[in-house]
């Protein structure tokens, strides 16, 4: 099956089932300046789940446009993108679990009216509980889920942090008045025998591999949230009036359909995927590296046709610099494939004519807006270009003695020439370039759009819940295990901590073995285990760097600057650094139970490694 003939088998489903279908909002959020784009497809239905009245009724149904411009660093590998569309139904007062879970069970395995996937492929999860608030087990969710066919080892149940939904993350950090509840994921597994993914996750190498075991096996292709309860003084106490949002990747269900979990390899991105290799002279297949690249340009260009669509063209400014920096990346993506003349506009032609059967679901931006979108385009990629042949003579004019931290700067702001082209050809002519210095002028520059994209706080905090500032807390005890480690010269270049794990650039000039990393979690772990308490010094920045206090990024800082100390209590000092919090205050509050896990290491350009560790 197509996406547009799962969206539309989709969408005629639950319109049978008594739901009306409304079309997609536009990625830019309507009277919202608190976020520059629709991420996810609960987004534009906030209102009515928290009470407002929808004008097409209790039953909706839709599929909406999303963009998650955090995740423009994540694309390259087989099921990560930037743009996707999220199918959704919901009950406002209406329906609940029984009515739900029959549906979308039907709905994913009957293939007349569904997707027809097997049933043996199919696992489920369901809340665990919270014993301290009095919230009980859903049991009712997994007796559903029986009723419906399916059978007791394919159902596992997790905590707040896996499934419950409120706006505030977990149900401690909800205010009096919040709504929230359980959700009951829905995971196809890629590799029912077990013989394509390694199990990586120590705490579970003994067991069986899980749903949610983060190895790879198993993706999530949908989840049901149950909007049961709301916040009181005295806890969680069930509302009279319970609602049900359903949210599902379409390409990840798509990808399930066709038992391929590379989502590049879907119909979408077909032709896109022939003219790259007919302008490359390169195949998709051929390499990891190739990939990577054709991924690059697939996914960017994906969602810069629809961004563009919805009337955000490439600039500087807010989402428009969202855009530019999709087409630029695309373009230097394209150039690292040896494609040395235009080619985005041909591949955005091709998402324009693939969504021509969605665009009642959609709205006809692509196909109203299709000379713009190909305009913009093709006037984007010849200002690069010529910025990019600007950088070319620029760069020629390098000593050999190495490459200033401000020269590589000076060749991204002034001629838009990427760090990533920088340090491949400082490579090819053997030339050093001053990263920390670079990463230290591009963070002082981008500091204002990266916190009104991202919603960040100080340090590269996307939230101050307990379990972000816990997470915020290892990673200080994680660099200084680094620094022990792989030596003094590993410096940060980098930062994103959310709710759900921690990430981490840092330059270095190989990859971290096994052993390594292995080293640095027993040092964050034994710091947990021990115990510790952070203590915060303030004293002047020269005395702090004399003092030998790690830190990245010292000319942000006033002249008196904070240093959080994490003290065993034994005595020893596990990490020293310059910060500007916040940091749990003692290890036994939150992390005591808590084990660190560095769950990827990979290369985010030369010279430059990057972490993503977890809190099991």
């Amino acid at each position: 099956m197509t996406i547009n003939e799962i969206r539309k088998k989709y969408l005629e489903f639950m319109r049978g089932k008594g739901h009306v279908i409304v079309r997609s909002a536009s990625l830019v959020p309507e009277n919202d300046p608190t976020t520059l784009f629709t991420a996810a497809g609960m987004q534009p239905m906030i209102n009515y789940i928290l009470g407002a009245t929808h004008t097409a009724g209790k039953r909706i149904v839709d599929t909406q446009k999303c963009f998650r411009s955090q995740d423009i660093e994540e694309i390259g590998d087989n099921r990560h993108t930037t743009f996707f569309e999220m199918l959704g139904n919901w009950s406002f007062g209406d329906y609940f679990k029984k009515e739900q879970i029959a549906w979308m069970y039907e709905f994913l395995t009957n293939k007349e009216v569904g997707l027809g996937l097997s049933k043996d492929r199919l696992y489920f999860s369901c809340y665990e509980g919270n014993q301290k608030l009095n919230v009980p087990k859903d049991e009712d969710s997994k007796n559903f889920w029986l009723e419906n066919g399916v059978t007791e080892d394919k159902i596992y149940f997790y905590d707040d942090k896996k499934n419950w939904w409120s706006r505030s993350g977990i149900p401690e950090n909800m205010p009096v008045g919040e709504p929230g509840g359980p959700d009951s994921e829905i995971f196809f597994d890629f590799d029912p025998k077990g013989e394509k993914k390694i199990h990586k996750n120590s705490k579970f190498a003994k067991e069986a591999c899980h749903p949610n075991c983060d190895c790879g096996r198993f993706v999530e292709i949908g989840n049901s949230v149950f909007i049961q309860y709301k916040k009181t003084e005295n806890g969680l106490e069930e509302l009279i009036q319970k609602s049900v949002d359903f949210g599902g990747g379409l390409t990840r269900m798509a990808a399930a359909v066709e038992d391929d979990e590379d989502i590049f390899n879907l119909n979408v991105f077909e032709q896109a995927k022939k003219i790259i290799e007919e302008k490359s002279g390169k195949k998709y297949k051929e390499s990891e590296e190739n990939k990577i690249n054709f991924r690059i340009i697939l996914d960017h260009i994906h969602a810069a046709t629809f961004l563009i669509g919805d009337g955000v063209f490439p600039g500087n400014k807010d989402q428009m610099y969202f855009v530019r920096r999709l087409i630029r990346r695309a373009i230097v993506a394209g150039h690292k494939l040896g494609i040395q003349n235009n080619f985005t506009k041909e591949i955005a032609k091709t998402f324009v004519e693939n969504y021509k059967e969605a665009e009642e679901y959609l709205g006809n931006n692509l196909s109203k807006n299709k000379s713009v979108i190909l305009e913009e385009m093709e006037k984007e990629e010849n200002k690069f270009r010529k910025t990019l042949n600007n950088g070319m003579k620029e760069f020629s004019k390098v000593t050999s003695e190495g490459i200033t931290g401000e020269e590589a700067f000076n060749l991204l702001q002034t001629y838009g020439f990427p760090i990533e082209l920088t340090l491949e050809l400082a490579e090819e002519k053997n030339l050093k370039v001053d990263l920390e210095t670079f990463i230290k002028l591009k963070e002082e520059h981008s500091l204002k759009s990266r916190t009104a994209s991202e919603g960040m706080f100080k340090g590269g905090l996307a939230d101050q819940s307990e379990i972000t500032t816990a997470l915020h807390s290892t990673c200080h005890l994680m660099l200084a295990g680094m620094r022990k480690i792989l030596g003094e010269n590993v410096t940060q270049a980098g930062s994103n901590i959310n709710s759900e794990r921690l990430r981490f650039d840092f330059a270095f000039d190989r990859k971290v073995e096994k052993e390594e990393i292995e080293a640095i979690e027993n040092y964050v772990n034994q710091a947990i285990q021990k115990g510790f308490s952070t203590k915060i010094e303030e004293m002047n920045k020269e005395e702090a760097k004399a003092k030998g206090v790690t830190g990245a990024f010292w000319e942000k800082y006033p002249e008196i600057v904070k240093v959080y100390n994490m003290i065993g209590e034994d005595g020893e000092i596990y990490s020293r650094e310059l910060c500007g919090g916040p940091h749990i205050e003692n290890s036994r509050d939150y992390l005591a139970k808590k084990t660190f896990k560095i769950v990827k290491e990979e290369s985010v350009s030369a010279g430059v490694r990057r972490f993503k560790g977890i809190l099991e």
